[in-house]
């Protein structure tokens, strides 16, 4: 397919080399851009060249200027095209965004991913995807070049709400892995061996596995930014209020986060909250 692609970070760059490697022609825009692909002045451009535009970027106020700021996505677009969000964004926006898309006569598809640059690299990233049906089977393609769980969870809307539930639940299940190394260094146990035990019980985990790991040799070269996981966690806090929902340990790990970067970890990786836990309060 001719793809645009727009947003070529951390994540977006390994994954627009894996949709090349599968012999996909790309126009990027937004990022490095010292990739066989044609390089576009603005996200019009590369959506003018494309059947499909993808879109990596980092939050919601991302999202709406590529798409509908000047020299926007959607002032490309032909019609039947297909966009696919791949950031994690508000769901409540995403809707929205949806909207405005299909009234230019295209297709819209939420898509967030989780598995890290690890998992971009790999090509075996989580996908979760809203949208309708149809138009998920034109893009399962391209979803196969880059993941390898692959799941339409519902209507537009539904990936991103998934993506947030995602990562409430690595949120805190690394805060509470990091509660528990430094419990058992604080009582005289060797977190190394505490971590190996618990990976034998119930308490194993993949956080407990790889980000445990980071924790005990104090290695956090990020794979994924506290920054951008709060940014997930803020959209989780402000959704539930939305919806007159009590989240008061996503809310407590948010503030964690906020406490991280106020202590210049904000670009660390997330597993760096064992850091914030081990300085205690300010």
């Amino acid at each position: 397919m001719r793809i645009g692609f727009v947003g070529l970070g951390v994540m977006g760059r390994p994954m627009a080399e894996n949709l090349l490697a599968a012999g996909h022609e790309l126009s990027v825009y937004r990022g490095r851009t010292d990739l066989d692909a044609y390089v576009c002045k603005s996200a019009k451009e590369a959506a003018e060249r494309s059947q499909v535009v993808i879109l990596m970027v980092p939050d919601t106020p991302d999202v709406e200027s590529a798409l509908f700021g000047p020299d926007g996505v959607a002032e490309g677009l032909q019609k039947g095209s297909v966009v696919i969000d791949m950031s994690s964004v508000s769901p409540t926006a995403t809707v929205g965004f949806a909207e405005g898309i299909e009234q230019l006569g295209c297709d819209y598809l939420d898509a967030p991913v989780s598995g890290g640059e690890v998992g971009a690299r790999a090509a075996t990233l989580t996908i979760m995807v809203g949208g309708r049906p149809d138009v998920f089977e034109r893009a399962r393609p391209i979803f196969a070049v880059l993941g390898k769980n692959v799941t339409l969870i519902g209507g537009a809307g539904a990936g991103q709400t998934a993506k947030v539930a995602n990562q409430i639940v690595v949120g805190l299940t690394i805060e509470a892995v990091a509660e528990a190394l430094l419990f058992a260094e604080a009582a005289g146990a060797d977190p190394a061996v505490v971590r190996e035990a618990l990976m034998g019980g119930f308490a194993s985990s993949r956080v407990l596995e790889l980000h445990g790991e980071r924790m005990v040799k104090r290695t956090f070269d990020p794979g994924f930014r506290i920054r951008l996981h709060r940014k997930d966690l803020g959209l989780a806090v402000q959704a539930a209020a939305e919806l007159e929902l009590a989240l008061p340990n996503t809310s407590a790990t948010q503030r964690l986060m906020n406490a991280a970067i106020a202590d210049g970890d904000g670009d660390l990786d997330h597993s760096a909250l064992y850091r914030t836990l081990r300085r205690g309060p300010a």
